[in-house]
């Protein structure tokens, strides 16, 4: 070999050496005080949901999975998304026994307050981690979920918005402007929409059971500052049907945005199992949308990507979804 393809060679090596991508390391943030949220006897948003995911979470194939405690939140996390007036109402019904109602389908018990307050907290660890941690992701396994939470009020099962608080303390603690959410849920999210609505720098994009399935909202005219999408489904749809309006309305929207950091509001209740909605998904479409968004995300930052458990009512169907979900996350 002459010293010409010496130096070709040693070129050739170094331009693949620079093209390899490390890969993804995935993070978990959970913690037990999430179990201590008592919704009463029969409600959906039960505890069991989170011992389901944590149960599929522990299968060897996610032995890579770097396990965190979620920190607690605080009082100026919250004030980033809501009213002083919602927080205080919160604060103010945590009940010493019992369980007290907020709205027909919302309750607090002794330790939902905190419950709530390591979801907010672990979006917040979240985001500290991909902003200041090149090559990570993230997966909250929290409850009670928060995409309805609005910002002044509570509803829905949903206390505080844990992916708002998210994006707004990536904003204000790192600098950076395009954040997108984007909900998968089968209820529309209407508390981040909300939210969301007046600033152009935040982009909600959403695929869910038209109205008037609760809440009631999430119709295509509803645009905000040209920063939200709405794309309702028809009770009945599939899996085509989800695909067809993702890669219509959504995706499209959200390349454009080009966001520097993503947030998925990752509820799993359009499942074809679950008993509260009428939309038939399998987790080969959990799959396919996590992988869509994955590839977005490499592109558009760096692969930034926190995920926060919203919905998902049938317990199986719930914690074979989300594990499909963060095993896309740790093959990014």
């Amino acid at each position: 070999m002459n010293s010409s393809q010496k130096s070709d060679k040693q070129f050739i090596a170094l331009t693949i050496k620079q093209q390899q991508v490390s890969p993804m390391v995935t993070h978990l943030f959970t913690h037990r005080d999430c179990l201590f949220h008592d919704t009463g006897y029969e409600h959906p948003e039960k505890s069991d949901r989170l011992r389901m995911v944590w149960q599929y979470l522990e299968e060897d194939e996610f032995e890579a999975i770097v396990r965190h405690d979620a920190s607690m939140g605080s009082t100026d996390l919250l004030e980033l998304a809501h009213t002083s007036a919602h927080i205080d109402y919160i604060k103010s019904k945590r009940p010493d026994s019992g369980i007290v109602q907020l709205d027909p389908d919302t309750f607090m018990s002794p330790g939902s307050y905190d419950a709530a307050m390591r979801g907010v907290g672990a979006a917040r660890d979240a985001v500290d981690l991909v902003m200041t941690q090149p090559g990570t992701n993230a997966f909250c396994a929290i409850r009670p979920p928060g995409h309805h939470a609005e910002a002044d009020r509570a509803m829905g099962f949903c206390l505080f918005n844990n992916v708002a608080i998210a994006a707004k303390y990536a904003q204000q603690k790192y600098g950076i402007t395009r954040i997108a959410v984007v909900d998968f849920d089968v209820h529309h999210g209407n508390g981040t929409q909300a939210i969301f609505e007046d600033e152009a720098t935040l982009f909600y994009g959403s695929t869910h059971q038209e109205a008037p399935f609760y809440p009631g909202t999430g119709h295509r005219h509803e645009t905000g500052a040209g920063n939200i999408f709405n794309s309702p489904l028809p009770e009945g749809s599939g899996g085509a049907e989800f695909k067809i309006a993702m890669e219509r309305d959504i995706l499209p929207a959200l390349v454009a945005f080009d966001p520097e950091l993503l947030i998925i509001s990752a509820g799993f209740d359009a499942h074809h199992q679950d008993p509260r909605a009428g939309l038939n998904w399998t987790e080969e479409d959990y799959i396919w949308i996590s992988n869509k968004l994955m590839k977005i995300a490499e592109k558009s930052c760096s692969g930034r990507v926190i995920s926060v458990l919203e919905g998902g009512y049938d317990l199986v169907g719930l914690a074979q979804s989300a594990a499909v979900h963060v095993k896309a996350l740790l093959d990014a």
